[in-house]
């Protein structure tokens, strides 16, 4: 039996339990021993992060070899067109390589949260929100991703890794699984 932990990860914190001075970690968190990251979100991202006990679940989840999906819903600058989403879906030239089809829909505004801080907003630009489902996990993908097309990322909120969802999870909050 593994144990498995599913944390609404905040803005601003990093996804490991040590850090700096000052720098909120993991630790303020998750208070159940022997549990590590499966995979990784970036300091500026919110939302699932899923850890365990068992390396080789860890592994299966983290390692882009396995395809594990994860879904991910991105507030960007500009009002995303059916260009962006067929060259998103298609998969994107970035400078370490060429990304893999992605699943990719635009969405309505969703219910979530409000970030602190608040997210840039200008009056001129507006915003709209996408969502990809991967299976890889490049460094900051998402946010390449959207970027290449014309898009730049704003805000990120991972809502879904493989069979685990973010559903019932305000920020900060965990719930620990026996799988």
């Amino acid at each position: 039996m593994a144990t498995v932990v599913l944390l609404n990860k905040p803005y601003g914190v990093l996804s490991q339990f040590t850090g700096g001075d000052g720098v909120r970690t993991l630790a303020e968190y998750v208070d159940v021993p022997g549990v590590y990251a499966a995979g990784r979100l970036d300091k500026d991202s919110e939302g699932l992060l899923v850890l365990t006990d068992d390396g080789a679940l860890q592994q299966r989840i983290a390692s882009p070899g396995q395809k594990t999906p994860k879904c991910y819903w991105a507030q960007v600058e500009g009002a995303v067109d059916e260009a962006a989403v067929a060259a998103l879906a298609a998969g994107v030239q970035l400078k370490d390589g060429r990304t893999r089809p992605a699943r990719v829909r635009k969405l309505e505004p969703p219910e979530l949260w409000p970030r602190d801080p608040p997210i840039r907003e200008r009056k001129s630009i507006p915003t709209s929100w996408v969502e990809l489902e991967i299976v890889e996990g490049k460094n900051r993908q998402v946010r390449r991703m959207t970027a290449a097309v014309g898009f730049p990322t704003l805000r990120l909120v991972r809502v879904r890794v493989g069979r685990w969802s973010l559903d019932g999870l305000a920020p900060g909050e965990s719930r620990a699984l026996t799988v």
